[in-house]
């Protein structure tokens, strides 16, 4: 081997060195990694969970989001609360209304079949899976209303499955 392969040789395993060791590392360091915090929930309690919120913290309704022609519950929990959103074909419910900088733990779960929550404009994205709570510590930190998207295929009205946070 010359001594120019050496060199590049070289710099390529010390490349995959570092990279090895960056990869798990910035897992625990970057800021990118939501809350891993997750349990098993029947689908049943999961409900009476969501249900028992919207009836504690329910601040009114509102018109049809999206293809849903539904009226939605808004909720407005205090901060530093417990809230859940639940999916279901074809709606995330209920509609979140939160005060921007303060924290809150979203517990997120299916009651039917698996939905993928994805936030716009926000680049977040998590599955609904039926059986678990997902939570998420979350700290809305710019005013704005913002759509809740399911981006797994889910049924004939997927594209009609539309969410919304309210964020004040």
């Amino acid at each position: 081997m010359h001594a120019e392969e050496k060199w590049w040789v070289s710099i390529a395993l010390v490349w995959c060195i570092a990279i090895t060791i960056a990869m798990p590392a910035w897992h625990f360091v970057g800021k990118q990694n939501s809350s891993q915090e997750y349990y098993t929930i029947s689908v049943e309690d999961f409900n009476t969970l969501t249900e028992d919120f919207i009836e504690k913290y329910k601040s009114g309704t509102t018109g049809p989001v999206g293809d849903n022609q539904d009226e939605w519950d808004i909720v407005t929990p205090p901060p530093g609360s417990d809230i859940f959103l639940r999916s279901m074909q074809w709606r995330w419910d209920p509609v979140l209304k939160l005060k921007a900088g303060e924290t809150y733990r979203l517990h997120l779960s299916s009651i039917d079949v698996l939905h993928g929550l994805s936030i716009h404009p926000l680049n977040m994205n998590f599955e609904a899976v039926p059986g678990w709570d997902y939570v998420l510590t979350i700290t809305p930190t710019k005013a704005g209303d913002y759509r809740i998207i399911c981006n797994e295929f889910c049924g004939a009205d997927h594209h009609g499955m539309i969410g919304q946070i309210i964020v004040e």
